[in-house]
This record gives C-alpha cells, sequence and structure tokens, in this order.
C-alpha cells in the first residue's frame, strides 16, 4: 500500500480511498488540483494496485490496519476528513468503527455497501473475475468493452456519465493496468462482498455524512440508515458517484460538509 500526498501541511488532512479495483490516479486525479486548494490531500493506493509496488491485496481487513497503522505513525491516529469511493465507503466506515484511529468527517461517496455470506460472495466472484478482471487490465475483455462502448455511443447523459466513469476507472485505454493480478483483484471484490462493517455505527467526535445518489434507489438510503447512527444524509438527484466526475462540484460538497470555507474570488 502506498499514500500520495498532495498540498500544504498545515491544513486540515483529508484521505482518499479509490473504489473497486480503481487505479488510485484515475479515480482521483482530477479533483487533486481543487481540494488540495484547503486540504493536505492523501490518496491511498491500495496494495496490488499501484505500479510501483510487487505487492498483493489480501483482504479488505488486512488493508484496512495497513491504513490505521499509517495514520497512528504519521499524524497520531487522527485525520480531519476522509472520502471513500464506492468499495472506498467501506474502507472508511471499518475505519471508523473499528476505532483504532479517529475521523473528525466520515464521507461515504454513494457506495452500494453490498454484503453477501462468504460462501455467495466467493461464487459472485468466481461469475465476476472471468469478464471484469479482462475488462479492467486490458488482457482481454473485448465483450464486457463493446458493452461499455454501444452504451456511450448512444449520446444523451446517460453516456456522458458511462464515459466519465470509465475514465475513473481507468479502463479508457489512456492507462497501463495489466500490473494488476487476478488474485488482487479477486480478494478485493470477494472480501468487500463479506467484510461486515457494522450497524448503527456511532463514534463521539466523528460526523459520518453521505453522499447518496439518489438515482441508485431507495435500498441505499435504508442501508446507510442501518449501518450508521444517524448519519448526515446529503441527497443528490444523481447516478453512482456521479457527483465526484464534476471536481469543483465536488469539492465544493465535500467542504460544506467539512465545515471548511470555499475560496469565492
Amino acid at each position: 500500500m502506498r499514500v500520495y500526498e498532495y498540498g500544504d501541511l498545515d491544513k486540515p488532512v483529508i484521505m482518499l480511498f479509490p473504489g473497486t479495483c480503481c487505479y488510485w490516479k484515475s479515480n482521483f486525479g482530477h479533483v487533486i488540483g481543487e481540494l488540495e486548494k484547503y486540504f493536505h490531500t492523501l490518496i491511498v493506493s491500495y496494495s496490488g494496485f499501484d505500479e510501483n509496488e510487487n505487492t498483493t491485496f489480501v483482504s479488505e481487513i488486512d488493508e484496512t490496519q495497513k491504513i490505521e497503522a499509517y495514520i497512528r505513525e504519521n499524524f497520531g491516529g487522527k485525520i480531519y476528513a476522509a472520502y471513500g469511493c464506492s468499495l472506498g465507503g467501506s474502507v472508511v466506515s471499518l475505519l471508523v468503527s473499528r476505532k483504532n484511529i479517529h475521523i473528525d468527517h466520515a464521507i461515504i461517496g454513494s457506495s452500494d455497501m453490498d454484503q453477501a455470506p462468504k460462501w455467495l460472495a466467493k461464487i459472485e466472484t468466481a461469475i465476476m473475475m472471468p469478464f471484469f478482471y479482462p475488462f479492467i487490465t486490458g488482457k482481454g475483455g473485448k465483450g464486457l468493452k463493446k458493452i461499455f462502448d454501444k452504451k456511450m455511443n448512444q449520446g444523451g447523459d446517460s453516456s456522458e456519465y458511462i464515459k466519465k466513469f470509465v475514465e475513473i476507472m481507468g479502463v479508457d485505454g489512456k492507462t497501463d493496468l495489466s500490473f494488476i493480478t487476478k488474485k488482487s483483484m479477486k480478494n478485493q471484490f470477494c472480501t468487500d462482498l463479506y467484510t461486515k462493517v457494522g450497524e448503527h455505527i456511532s463514534v463521539p467526535g466523528t460526523v459520518i455524512h453521505v453522499f447518496y445518489a439518489k438515482k441508485m434507489g431507495e435500498k441505499y438510503l435504508e442501508r446507510y440508515k442501518r449501518y450508521f447512527n444517524n448519519p448526515d444524509i446529503i441527497p443528490f438527484d444523481l447516478q453512482h458517484e456521479e457527483l465526484l466526475l464534476d471536481a469543483k462540484r465536488w469539492t465544493k460538497e465535500v467542504c460544506k460538509a467539512c465545515n471548511i470555507v470555499i475560496n469565492t474570488y
């Protein structure tokens, strides 16, 4: 695992966590310029998903433990804010619920928070990997690519959303992700499904904000209310992580949640 840092050290610290099988720079590279105006910005690059390491993603809990150790060693066990994109929202939830470090503002970025028994998670992973792995790494996956290409060429808001979402995943053909191993991807996908984050999570001094994408459906809102005790639900009439695609708007909403004053000049 690596952590990439941007911005002034004297600003509040925010740590960003990528989504499922996402390359850190594709996932968050477009928001760094805006975000570092207000935060000392840290971006986590998970084990097995960084081209500068020869590591393997073992499990979501193992990765969470590494992150906790990093925060304790470098920031005395406390950071001001964290944002989790999709799977990253589960990591942020674990960091809060385990109480080994402290986060003042924990932001869940329209994560689906899917959870399944281990046996079912293994079956779902076995079904998905033959399609997902070659598509992400560029080692094949032509069938899935054709589906995405077709949707992107249909025009309209939906195709624009898919095009930008593919970019933040790093599968737009501009980024070489062939260094990601099938084992790392399998372990991340599977352990995220069966690792329970807890229910009615509540920690003194921590505010849990949820960027709720209403177009995902109300069942996700019900999950947020079950997993977190009195979360700050911030609704948007958007799709999954669509807010993140707009760097300025997303940064504005992150600052607002964290009580950071935006420069208007």
